[in-house]
Protein backbone atom coordinates (compact mmCIF):
# COMPACT_ATOMS: atom_id res chain seq x y z
CA UNK A 1 0.00 0.00 0.00
CA UNK A 2 2.42 2.47 1.01
CA UNK A 3 3.98 2.10 -2.56
CA UNK A 4 1.46 2.89 -4.22
CA UNK A 5 1.08 5.97 -2.77
CA UNK A 6 4.76 7.15 -2.74
CA UNK A 7 4.57 6.28 -6.55
CA UNK A 8 1.41 8.49 -6.97
CA UNK A 9 3.18 11.38 -4.62
CA UNK A 10 6.53 11.09 -7.04
CA UNK A 11 4.72 11.29 -10.21
CA UNK A 12 2.76 14.25 -8.30
CA UNK A 13 6.17 16.43 -7.61
CA UNK A 14 7.78 15.08 -10.83
CA UNK A 15 6.43 18.07 -12.98
CA UNK A 16 7.87 19.79 -9.87
CA UNK A 17 11.33 18.26 -10.19
CA UNK A 18 11.64 18.80 -13.71
CA UNK A 19 10.95 22.53 -13.57
CA UNK A 20 13.53 23.00 -10.88
CA UNK A 21 16.15 21.26 -12.79
CA UNK A 22 15.41 23.19 -15.75
CA UNK A 23 15.90 26.41 -13.88
CA UNK A 24 18.79 24.85 -12.49
CA UNK A 25 20.80 24.55 -15.83
CA UNK A 26 19.73 27.55 -17.74
CA UNK A 27 20.39 29.90 -14.95
CA UNK A 28 23.08 32.31 -14.81
CA UNK A 29 25.77 32.31 -11.93
CA UNK A 30 25.16 35.81 -11.10
CA UNK A 31 21.11 35.58 -10.68
CA UNK A 32 19.92 35.51 -6.95
CA UNK A 33 16.87 34.04 -5.45
CA UNK A 34 15.53 30.82 -4.74
CA UNK A 35 15.02 28.16 -7.31
CA UNK A 36 11.39 28.08 -6.78
CA UNK A 37 10.81 32.02 -5.99
CA UNK A 38 8.68 32.66 -9.18
CA UNK A 39 7.86 29.24 -9.81
CA UNK A 40 4.12 28.31 -11.92
CA UNK A 41 3.07 26.64 -8.57
CA UNK A 42 -0.64 26.41 -9.88
CA UNK A 43 0.67 24.94 -13.58
CA UNK A 44 2.70 22.73 -11.59
CA UNK A 45 0.35 21.34 -9.34
CA UNK A 46 -2.32 20.87 -12.38
CA UNK A 47 0.58 19.46 -14.10
CA UNK A 48 0.90 16.67 -11.40
CA UNK A 49 -2.55 16.31 -10.80
CA UNK A 50 -3.19 15.48 -15.06
CA UNK A 51 0.02 13.35 -14.87
CA UNK A 52 -1.54 11.10 -11.35
CA UNK A 53 -4.86 10.71 -13.12
CA UNK A 54 -3.80 10.07 -17.01
CA UNK A 55 -1.06 7.31 -15.29
CA UNK A 56 -4.13 5.63 -12.80
CA UNK A 57 -6.83 5.58 -15.72
CA UNK A 58 -3.73 4.06 -18.13
CA UNK A 59 -2.86 1.30 -15.40
CA UNK A 60 -6.49 0.78 -14.66
CA UNK A 61 -7.61 0.07 -18.43
CA UNK A 62 -4.39 -2.27 -19.32
CA UNK A 63 -4.63 -4.58 -16.58
CA UNK A 64 -6.68 -7.15 -14.78
CA UNK A 65 -8.70 -9.55 -16.15
CA UNK A 66 -11.25 -9.56 -18.98
CA UNK A 67 -15.11 -9.85 -17.81
CA UNK A 68 -16.47 -13.23 -16.12
CA UNK A 69 -12.97 -14.07 -14.70
CA UNK A 70 -12.32 -15.04 -11.15
CA UNK A 71 -9.24 -14.64 -9.05
CA UNK A 72 -7.66 -17.84 -7.74
CA UNK A 73 -5.54 -16.15 -4.54
CA UNK A 74 -2.37 -18.12 -3.60
CA UNK A 75 -2.71 -21.27 -1.71
CA UNK A 76 -0.72 -24.30 -0.97
CA UNK A 77 -1.10 -26.93 -3.33
CA UNK A 78 -0.78 -31.14 -2.73
CA UNK A 79 2.98 -30.97 -2.80
CA UNK A 80 3.24 -28.83 -0.02
CA UNK A 81 4.20 -25.88 -2.10
CA UNK A 82 2.32 -22.62 -2.52
CA UNK A 83 1.12 -21.73 -5.81
CA UNK A 84 0.75 -18.22 -6.87
CA UNK A 85 -2.53 -16.50 -7.55
CA UNK A 86 -4.14 -16.44 -10.93
CA UNK A 87 -7.18 -15.57 -13.02
CA UNK A 88 -9.38 -17.97 -14.35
Amino acid sequence: MIRVVVENIVLFLLPTAIYVIYVLLTRKQEEKGGVLDDAPFFWLMLAGTALVFLVLIAFGSTSGGKPGQSYVPPHIGRDGRIEPGELK
